[in-house]
């Protein structure tokens, strides 16, 4: 069985294999990707909450879309706060 080769490191000893845990450390890219899709839930949810003020029904879809926004909405929050790893177990 053969292995995988390794990735070698990039500048300055960063290793390039962990895409994931350099966009993990950069502040302003979690910032910008969870506000957007903090401001994405928002405006679905706006376009969810139109039809019903405009006297609409409520139907199936646009509690699936305000489901959807609340959705996209914590997904952000959760991106932006980045709780991975900040739990220390209890012994």
């Amino acid at each position: 069985m053969s292995t995988a080769p390794e990735a070698p490191p990039g500048p300055a000893g960063v290793d390039l294999s962990a895409p994931s845990q350099k966009f993990m450390s950069c502040w302003s890219c979690r910032l910008t990707s969870g506000g957007g899709l903090v401001l994405s839930g928002a405006y679905v949810f706006n376009a969810a909450r139109r039809v019903m003020r405009q006297g609409g029904t409520t139907s199936i879809g646009t509690v699936a879309q305000i489901t959807f926004a609340v959705g996209l909405a914590a997904w952000g929050l959760v991106l932006i706060a980045n709780p991975v790893g900040k739990a220390q177990r209890k012994t």
